[in-house]
Formats: C-alpha cells, sequence, structure tokens
C-alpha cells in the first residue's frame, strides 16, 4: 500500500521500448489520450497516430519515428493519470537517453509541441550521422562495468577501430558503442575476459559516442532555438546523473547528451539518496522497471502504459483520498 508520504519519481523509457500497438487501448479507453495522439498527428503532419497502433514494424523502429511515437505515448499516459488522479504528485524524474524529454516536458521545462520538434529532428540527425559514420552496438551482460571499460581503452588505443561505453544500464547489463570493427574485436575480448553473453543490437547507429558528434553538433543549434523553463520538479540528466534545478543545466546536459554515455545505473542511485520510495514507468513496456530491480530491489517500480495498469493505482487514491 502505497503512503501519502511517499516520495515519487517518474522514469520515461527510451528506444527500444516501442512496439506496434502502442497506445492504442489507451487512446480507445481515454479521450485525452486519444486527443494527444492527434496533437501529435497535427503537429508533425503525419499520421504518427497510424503508425503507432498499426505500423509496419519497420517503420515504427526507423529512430526518426521511434523517438516522436515514445514521447508521444509517454505524455499520453502521464496526462490521462494526471486527469484520472489530480492528487498525484510527481516529486522527480528521469527519462533513458531520448526518454529525457518525456521527463522534461512532464516537469514542465519544455512543451510537448517542442519536444516533438526536438525529438523529430533529433532522430533525424542520428540517422543521418548513422549513415556517415557506420557503426552498431552491443549488449555485455554479467561483466562490470570496470572492466568492459577496460576492454574499450585497449581496443581503442592508438589508431585501432573505437568503441566507448554506450549505456550503463544496470549491474551486469552494460551497452558499448562504436565502429562495426572494433565491435567484431570486443566480441571476442569481452567473452575471453568473463562476460556471460555479448550481443549484437540490431541498430546501425553508434548512439551515445563521439561518432555521433556532428549530430550533436547540428541538434545543438536546433536546443539554441528550444524555450526551456525551470523545470518544477528535479530531472535527472543522462550524462551527469545529477539533478538538474534550472534550464541552464538542462541545456548543458542535452547539449552534450548523443556523444556521452547514460549513466542510468547511478542515475536511479540519486533517486534513491533523494529519498524516493516508489517509481512508475510511464509509457510502452517495462524496461525500466527491470533495471530497477537489479539496481535496487527496494523502490518497487510500476509501468504504467494501459488502462489496465492504470487502473492499478485506484486503490492507492481510494484508501488515501
Amino acid at each position: 500500500m502505497v503512503t501519502p508520504t511517499e516520495i515519487i519519481a517518474l522514469l520515461f523509457p527510451g528506444q527500444g521500448s516501442q512496439a506496434v500497438g502502442m497506445g492504442r487501448a489507451l487512446a480507445e479507453s481515454f479521450p485525452i489520450a486519444a486527443e494527444t495522439f492527434q496533437e501529435a498527428d497535427n503537429i508533425l503532419d503525419f499520421p504518427l497516430s497510424d503508425l503507432c497502433w498499426n505500423g509496419p514494424e519497420e517503420q515504427l523502429k526507423d529512430t526518426i519515428n521511434t523517438q516522436p511515437a515514445l514521447l508521444t505515448h509517454s505524455i499520453a499516459v502521464l496526462r490521462v493519470l494526471n486527469a484520472q488522479f489530480p492528487s498525484f504528485k510527481a516529486s522527480f524524474a528521469a527519462g533513458h537517453s531520448m526518454g529525457e524529454f518525456a521527463a522534461l516536458v512532464a516537469a514542465g521545462s519544455l512543451t510537448f509541441h517542442d519536444g516533438l520538434i526536438c525529438v523529430r529532428e533529433r532522430g533525424r540527425l542520428m540517422k543521418d550521422a548513422g549513415e556517415d559514420s557506420p557503426g552498431g552496438m552491443m549488449a555485455v551482460l554479467g561483466l562490470e562495468l570496470q572492466k568492459v571499460e577496460e576492454v574499450c581503452q585497449i581496443i581503442t588505443q592508438g589508431s585501432n577501430p573505437s568503441i566507448w561505453i554506450a549505456n550503463d544500464n544496470c549491474p551486469g547489463q552494460i551497452v558499448i558503442s562504436g565502429e562495426t570493427a572494433g565491435l567484431k574485436e570486443a566480441e571476442s575480448a569481452l567473452s575471453s575476459a568473463g562476460a556471460r553473453k555479448v550481443v549484437r543490437l540490431a541498430v546501425s547507429i553508434p548512439s551515445h559516442c563521439p561518432l555521433m558528434s556532428g549530430a550533436q553538433e547540428k541538434f545543438n543549434r536546433v536546443l539554441d532555438e528550444t524555450p526551456f523553463v525551470d523545470p518544477e520538479f528535479p530531472v535527472v540528466g543522462n550524462g551527469s546523473a545529477a539533478l538538474m534545478h534550472t534550464s541552464d543545466e538542462i541545456k548543458k546536459d542535452l547539449g552534450a547528451q548523443l556523444v556521452t554515455r547514460v549513466r542510468w545505473t547511478e542515475s536511479m542511485q540519486t533517486l534513491i539518496a533523494s529519498g524516493v520510495h516508489r517509481c512508475y514507468e510511464i509509457g510502452p513496456g517495462n524496461v525500466l522497471s527491470g533495471l530497477m530491480r537489479r539496481i535496487d530491489r527496494s523502490v518497487p517500480t510500476f509501468p504504467l502504459d494501459s488502462p489496465t495498469s492504470l487502473s492499478s493505482l485506484s486503490e492507492y487514491f481510494v484508501e488515501t483520498g
């Protein structure tokens, strides 16, 4: 049972959580969710809602579409949550990679309109950068961060192909990013170093590493033209894993987000150290809920992405008013 004094954080997923059908049941059950998807269609001037609900999957997986789709679904869930449970109040927010933009919308630092424009352009620039600097990403399971870092540094020495840590998702789950040749070399080296499993991800974009520097430079011009305000409550930055209280801190974090690692483990530790008792994952899937169980099982985290999951909050508000 949740108590009224519990400190709540909202978590917003990034790429990889999308799926055909996302948000359809929500829009069918709640007019405000349907209105959110229609708003996104109007802002982007193409039927994003139809792509989310009916596919095709390959088109939804294209990063230029995935990013606005995830933002729209997350904000649709959030708007339903706020409408159904007006006394529900969050004290913190965090978002994984692209999810940081949804967290900023939730905290009132960025409008939904401007957030959509940002992530659509972010996806386009990342796609272009992936074509200009081909590479990929690889998940490393069962090996500690320091060991993965050592392998990356050894392979990247001198004129060798370059790889970097892209995501520190949770203990035992690291994602590396970089040039194709470097990833191939790392696959063997990481297995020899004791990794339980090394898996190439089905992406051609080497995110969160210096290969995205061109995209970051261009995206920073987009950020310069985007109005941000101080958030209503702190948001944890991906690059710093620190609480951000001002628009200047937010723009600084986003200004390096594409070329630096996602410090998710440290970000969740920051929330826990700040007194968070419970988290809700706002958006499709339950990836972040699973990561939190690996980081700290004492902080319950629940996915909210459908009418069924949202209805689970009814007992709390009936009991505690």
